[in-house]
């Protein structure tokens, strides 16, 4: 029985009872790259890439750059900077004219000062917001499920929201897990993750587990000046509560595979 007609089975069996009392949902053996989140934590990676629907027409509806060491940035904090001319051609190619395309592969890579120089010449091209969802749900929210799995192994045994958590982390902060100083707590939840053994705790020590990756994912805050990027330490607090309240009962409608 492959990975959907197990869930479906899951599905069938507590939809009955859903509407009386949440139920926990466990499924196991996800697809090879997909992670099991909760819609929580995904509604919290939108939120901070964009504030709100109405923000996003007035202030990201056109390229921008977020700053330091940002790249040009479309969409759903889709940031060129870190892409490359293939992926972006993937993700963009069907939902943006080939002339704009072009534009804006011209400053894939690009980083920090070198993008800010550019951004003011490509603000005559608009992305909708619901061109941006399309990008975000169908190419980018996958990418990084895959991106995440790979950097934390092990992580898709999480609970949801501890799962969507890090996806977030990633989103933000990528994938690297290089010796910098500034990658420590990285490395750290790498560890943590990948060697507790998941599956055989108990909840207590589950629980603990939880507590230890809350705790680095807070100590990353040290990189940041509160006063010029208060934004990246609100978005560390909110993923550090998500994990460490992250051992509780899902409702099968917040949970999403991506």
């Amino acid at each position: 029985m492959d990975f959907f007609a197990r869930l479906w089975a899951t599905v069938s069996k507590i939809l009955p009872f859903t509407q009386s009392k949440p139920q926990p949902v466990v499924i196991e053996d996800l697809p090879p790259g997909r992670m099991l989140v909760s819609q929580r934590a995904i509604d919290g990676i939108v939120g901070f890439e964009i504030s709100s629907a109405a923000y996003y027409q007035a202030k990201l509806e056109r390229p921008s750059w977020p700053g330091g060491e940002s790249g040009v940035t479309i969409g759903i904090g889709y940031d060129l900077g870190y892409s490359t001319r293939a992926q972006f051609r993937a993700d963009w190619q069907d939902l943006l004219p080939s002339a704009e395309c072009g534009r804006l592969e011209s400053v894939i890579e690009l980083k920090g000062t070198a993008a800010k120089a550019k951004v003011a010449g490509l603000r005559d091209i608009r992305i909708p917001l619901l061109q941006a969802e399309k990008v975000f749900e169908v190419r980018t929210l996958p990418a990084y499920a895959k991106r995440t799995r790979a950097a934390l192994p092990g992580c898709e045994f999480l609970p949801a929201d501890a799962q969507g958590a890090l996806l977030s982390l990633v989103f933000n902060r990528g994938d690297s897990m290089s010796t910098a100083d500034s990658r420590r707590e990285m490395r750290a939840i790498r560890s943590i993750v990948r060697d507790c053994g998941w599956k055989t705790l108990r909840n207590d020590a589950r629980q603990r587990v939880l507590d230890d990756v809350a705790a680095q994912i807070r100590a990353m805050k040290r990189l940041w000046d509160p006063k010029k990027l208060g934004g990246l330490h609100a978005r560390r607090d909110a993923e550090a509560d998500l994990v460490k309240d992250a051992l509780r009962v899902y409702q099968l409608g917040e949970l999403v595979v991506v």
